[in-house]
Order: C-alpha cells, then sequence, then structure tokens
C-alpha cells in the first residue's frame, strides 16, 4: 500500500496501465489510454498536494466516454501489475471509497462502503455488494491511523 505519491510511483502507475504519465504544471499528471479491441478510451488525471481549507488532500479524476468521476481525498493506491490496475483509495472514519483503473481503459468506483463490508466475509453478502467487498478489501491493509498529507516526506 502506497500512501504517497512521488514521480516514482507516478512512473509505477503508467506501468501498470500501460500508458506515460505527462506532466501538466507542477502537481498534476495525466495517463491516457486506448483500448481499440473493446472501443474503450480513458483519461486518468493525478492532482497532488491540492489545498482545501489549508489542509493537503489528493485527488484522482477520470474522463471516459459521457463519464467523469473524481475521488477526493485519495490517500493510497495499489498499483497492481498482476491483476493489470490500479485501485485509488480513500478511506475516512470506517468508510472507504474506491477507484479502480484497468489497463485496458476500464474503469470502477465503489464509494462510501462502511468498513464492515470489507472486514466480513464477502460470502455472506448480498450478492450485488460481494465483488465490492472483493475489490477494496485491499484497503484492509491501510494503516492510516497516523497518516497526514503535513509529514514532510509527502510529495
Amino acid at each position: 500500500m502506497i500512501h504517497e505519491f512521488t514521480e516514482d510511483n507516478i512512473l509505477s502507475i503508467g506501468k501498470v496501465l500501460e500508458s506515460t504519465p505527462k506532466r501538466l504544471g507542477n502537481d498534476v499528471y495525466r495517463l491516457e489510454m486506448d483500448n481499440q479491441e473493446d472501443g474503450r478510451k480513458l483519461a486518468l488525471e493525478i492532482h497532488l498536494g491540492l489545498e482545501v481549507d489549508e489542509k493537503r488532500m489528493n485527488m484522482v479524476s477520470v474522463y471516459s466516454g459521457n463519464t467523469f468521476l473524481q475521488l477526493h481525498n485519495c490517500t493510497a493506491f495499489i498499483a497492481s501489475e498482476m491483476l493489470k490496475q490500479v485501485t485509488f483509495f480513500g478511506k475516512q472514519n470506517g468508510i472507504t471509497s474506491g477507484l479502480i483503473i484497468e489497463q485496458g481503459a476500464g474503469c470502477s468506483l465503489y464509494s462510501n462502503v462502511d468498513d464492515s463490508v470489507l472486514t466480513g466475509d464477502f460470502t455472506q453478502l448480498p450478492e450485488d455488494m460481494m465483488m465490492c467487498g472483493v475489490a477494496l478489501s485491499l484497503s484492509d491493509t491501510l494503516d492510516i491511523d497516523d497518516f497526514s498529507f503535513d509529514d514532510d516526506n509527502v510529495s
């Protein structure tokens, strides 16, 4: 689980998604994916160190066809070469939101998920919630109790 977004980490996200990150200004990176076989295009923008009410946060935006998604307060991410996807997490007060970007220009969003869904037995969940429990269970390894974007090592 990676809590900070450094230039090296942005490059590892690009490697998993098979897209070269383009730097837009000092604090925004854009990755574009084009899956011609399935007719899908997707653009991902990672905004680093935004300040809102004197608090730092990261934000991830997705542009695709008729869809626009944003994950505010992105606290961590996992870039998985095996799954060919990157999962961005926002976690606060027992609630998790996750934005999953796939190498083939696919995207899934799970929002405002209670931690009990992620820590329980996903086979006992209603079928419509089961995928969410599995997809975001990675966030269960997050150790954000002492995490803050005010730390000196955040890029």
